[in-house]
């Protein structure tokens, strides 16, 4: 849905405009004059502003760069009886992109109102195009044969129905950037952005700047306005990842806008509205970390309305050699080269090794694996070190085993682990010569 700003100071002229834009499903902001049209672009992002040339008080040329200031990215268009090549040659150097003369009929506000859709649709397209080839992601694979990520997957796309805040729990490299790519697609939403915000990569400065923007002079280095991701993702989700890291007094900004998507940017006092979707994720106990102190209890509740757990890929071993497939035959693709074949050892070895890097750690060493492998099967060898040589699934404690078979299995995994014997013997608790002896015993 579109939101669309007149301004005219004209009374028939905006309540004609307002009927015909309500009648084609948009949202319209109604303004007389210039600081009424400014204090409104302050409040909620608007796509499209219909500006009459003379205005009443102030000057319609005057306010189209001052209106962008406050929303950028904002489609301007004059409408105005006194069309001349002049004007529209200036309108258009403050940054207007059309003009539309009086009297005007509802068809050409219609092919206005879709031409502006389209370009807005064409602009998140290509940005969306954009963060794909640039995290070059091939984890979007969904077919499962686990019974725990199906139930997150079944979860996920129940939740996109409402508006409801969803909080994806899981270890690194499990894929909860996916799975809320995909509450984003199914949703009502789809059409509007997809905004990521990723908290440990900034300090508390920076992370309120690009969340909420800022006024210039806020800080050092702030040259001019700038709009944050929350105004962004206006109409669409806003991914929050990694959402335990983002710092006290940030949280209770957070807070505020979950409650009344209401913000301020850095540096000004001007309140602003936004219409976003909060989706956030977490590797860390949020529980533990209200119980420390580090984290706001209340925001806990405002982010996890709706919870989805992340399994992680040890837990989902039947998936592992058809994701391994999967990033194979898509590392082939983009080295230009015929997809290899996954040789027996080289799957022994992916289903032994525990993964504690998940998806994202299966996905490095099978492109790793492509791009050193020479023929057309990829084996063992061409895995990383830790993979290939990753150890037999050991006897479970509690199990129907000897204490002698349990020891082998240690001592055998903690000798992978480390670079010498001395380190091994001193991890065990034993002294090097006992762990020779029992070397030997054992056949290690």
């Amino acid at each position: 849905m579109l939101r669309v700003l007149v301004v005219d100071d004209e009374k028939n002229i905006r309540t004609t405009l307002a009927l015909a834009l309500e009648g084609m499903g948009c949202a319209v902001g109604l303004a007389a004059t210039a600081e009424s049209a400014l204090a409104q672009a302050g409040r909620e992002a608007f796509d499209l502003a219909l500006v009459d040339l003379k205005l009443a008080q102030g000057s319609g040329l005057d306010l189209i760069p001052r209106l962008i200031a406050e929303n950028p990215g904002l489609d301007v268009v004059v409408i105005t009886a006194y069309a001349t090549i002049d004007t529209a040659v200036e309108a258009m150097r403050r940054g207007a992109l059309d003009y539309l003369p009086k009297p005007f009929t509802p068809a050409q506000i219609r092919h206005l109102v879709e031409r502006t859709a389209e370009r807005r649709a064409l602009v998140r397209r290509v940005r969306e195009l954009e963060h794909q080839l640039a995290d070059a992601v091939p984890e979007l694979e969904l077919a499962t044969r686990s019974a725990a990520l199906q139930s997150a997957l079944d979860t996920v796309r129940r939740a996109a129905a409402s508006d409801a805040a969803v909080l994806l729990r899981g270890e690194n490299g499990t894929g909860k950037g996916v799975l809320a790519r995909v509450l984003h697609a199914s949703s009502r939403r789809s059409a509007g952005p997809f905004v990521v915000v990723h908290a440990p990569t900034l300090s508390e400065e920076l992370l309120a700047s690009e969340l909420f923007g800022h006024a210039r002079g806020a800080f050092t280095g702030a040259v001019k306005d700038q709009p944050g991701k929350v105004e962004a993702a206006h109409g669409g989700t806003l991914f929050l990842d990694e959402i335990a890291e983002i710092a006290p007094n940030l949280q209770a900004k957070l807070l505020r806008f979950l409650q009344d998507k209401q913000f301020e940017r850095v540096g000004e006092t001007h309140t602003r509205r936004a219409d976003v979707r909060v989706v956030s994720a977490t590797n860390r106990d949020l529980e533990a970390d209200v119980g420390t102190g580090r984290f706001r209890e209340d925001l806990l509740y405002r982010l996890n309305v709706i919870e989805v757990g992340v399994p992680p890929l040890r837990e989902r071993r039947d998936d592992i050699l058809p994701l391994a497939r999967h990033f194979t035959a898509f590392f082939a693709r983009v080295a230009r080269r015929p997809v290899p074949e996954l040789a027996a050892d080289a799957e022994a070895a992916l289903l032994r090794y525990e993964w504690p890097g998940n998806v994202r750690e299966l996905r490095n060493a099978i492109e790793r694996a492509v791009v050193l492998m020479e023929g057309r099967v990829l084996d063992a060898s061409m895995l990383p070190r830790k993979v290939a040589d990753a150890p037999e699934a050991g006897p479970g404690l509690g199990g129907d085993v000897s204490l002698d078979d349990v020891e082998r299995e240690h001592i055998k995994r903690v000798l992978l682990r480390t670079a010498s014997l001395e380190d091994a013997a001193r991890i065990l608790g034993i002294d090097p010569s006992t762990l020779w002896r029992k070397r030997k015993r054992y056949g290690i």
